[in-house]
């Protein structure tokens, strides 16, 4: 019997589409698999770093793959994909877990005394984004006790002028090159700050606010540069380790926020955690993801908000898109030190490799900015 060549045509589609979903399935398992297994590493090369950022991301293309391999494989082959992939969702899923409403809450949603309490607003506003008016809009909506924007230029700080002029204690560090900052506050300021913790181009801030009620308070507003082609994370991560040790050695309540440029899950936000003595409020409440602000899907939690444990949480949002790649981060916090040492889960220690990773990050932090002729030779403000 001969075979119409309609059945042959619709078999030779068949065996396409049975191919092209099997090597679907190999790039999307090897995708995968190499991105969990390269965030592993500990490197500060940009190729390895960068695969700290991505673990939703992994775990849903872990998920397609394993799903599209019970169809498309058969034997050996999608034994081995079905076990990887597992093994890839375990492991992801284990380290966005602490993330999820499912865990635990580290700070206590609290309101003890509405005089020690403060508002916080902090934003990266993309530099090239010239739609200023959104921006000025929903600072006015929000009108937060302090103002931390980033990558702020000279046309960001001119336009920003009606909001600027409102708040009396201001600092600004208009850049060209995405990592300017303007820093504004309502609050008595003792001493306020824009300083250059490693190299002359990535300004932070240190401020030592007092609440309503008179309660001191530092504040550290970070902003190094990401892993990219080219930036490596010796300096970002020099950074954001100066700004643990800071808090390690004040005595007071220390409030840190900022686009960190890492991930809350990595190596080094969870040595600045330990070291500094911070609690995370997102831990046990969500991802509060914010960055890239155009795919809702696949964010992840870029611009933080840490604090020790002398505070309480009244809340804490993620604003909607306002033409940034990032979206805004505004908090509600309140100093209750009594309180908050019974409410708060007890930070967790450094051990000697915390303390290791601090002193090497520094170190290379140093040397990678004295090899490029940008070093600022550490101008960390005093505790």
């Amino acid at each position: 019997m001969r075979v119409r060549h309609s059945d042959k045509a619709l078999f030779l589609l068949a065996r396409v589409i049975s191919d092209m979903l099997r090597i679907l399935v190999f790039a999307l398992a090897a995708f995968a698999a190499t991105g969990t297994l390269l965030s592993m590493l500990t490197s500060y090369r940009w190729y390895i770093r960068m695969w700290d950022f991505p673990r939703l991301g992994l775990m849903v293309f872990a998920l397609a793959a394993l799903v599209l391999a019970i169809p498309a494989l058969s034997g050996w082959a999608r034994g081995i994909v079905v076990a990887a992939m597992l093994l890839v969702i375990g492991w992801q899923g284990f380290r966005i877990y602490p993330y999820t409403p499912l865990a635990r809450t580290e700070v206590a949603q609290a309101v003890i005394n509405k005089e020690n309490c403060i508002s916080a607003f902090s934003f990266n506003v993309l530099q090239t984004n010239r739609d200023y008016q959104r921006t000025i809009d929903l600072i006015d909506r929000e009108d937060p006790d302090i103002v931390l924007l980033l990558e702020t230029d000279e046309k960001w700080e001119a336009a920003l002028k009606p909001v600027i002029d409102r708040y009396p204690h201001r600092l600004s560090a208009p850049l060209p090159n995405l990592y300017g900052l303007i820093f504004l506050t309502r609050l008595p300021v003792e001493d306020a700050e824009i300083t250059w913790l490693i190299d002359t181009e990535t300004p932070s801030v240190f401020a030592t606010i007092s609440t309503g009620a008179g309660a001191k308070f530092r504040y550290i507003g970070l902003h190094p540069r990401p892993p990219q082609p080219g930036e490596d994370t010796a300096k970002r991560d020099a950074e954001i380790a100066i700004a643990a040790r800071h808090a390690k050695l004040t005595d007071l309540p220390v409030l840190a926020m900022g686009d960190f440029n890492d991930v809350a899950w990595s190596r080094t936000s969870q040595m600045f955690k330990r070291i500094g003595g911070y609690l995370d409020p997102r831990i046990g409440r969500g991802l509060y993801a914010t960055f890239p602000a155009n795919l809702p899907g696949l964010r992840w939690p870029l611009d933080h908000l840490f604090m020790s444990p002398d505070f309480t949480l009244v809340k804490m949002s993620v604003l909607e898109n306002v033409g940034s790649d990032h979206l805004p981060v505004s908090a509600t916090v309140c100093i209750a030190p009594r309180a908050a040492k019974v409410l708060n889960e007890e930070p967790e220690a450094p051990d000697a490799a915390d303390r290791k990773d601090m002193v090497m990050s520094i170190r290379d932090g140093k040397k990678a900015a004295i090899e490029e002729g940008t070093a600022s030779g550490e101008k960390a403000p005093k505790p």
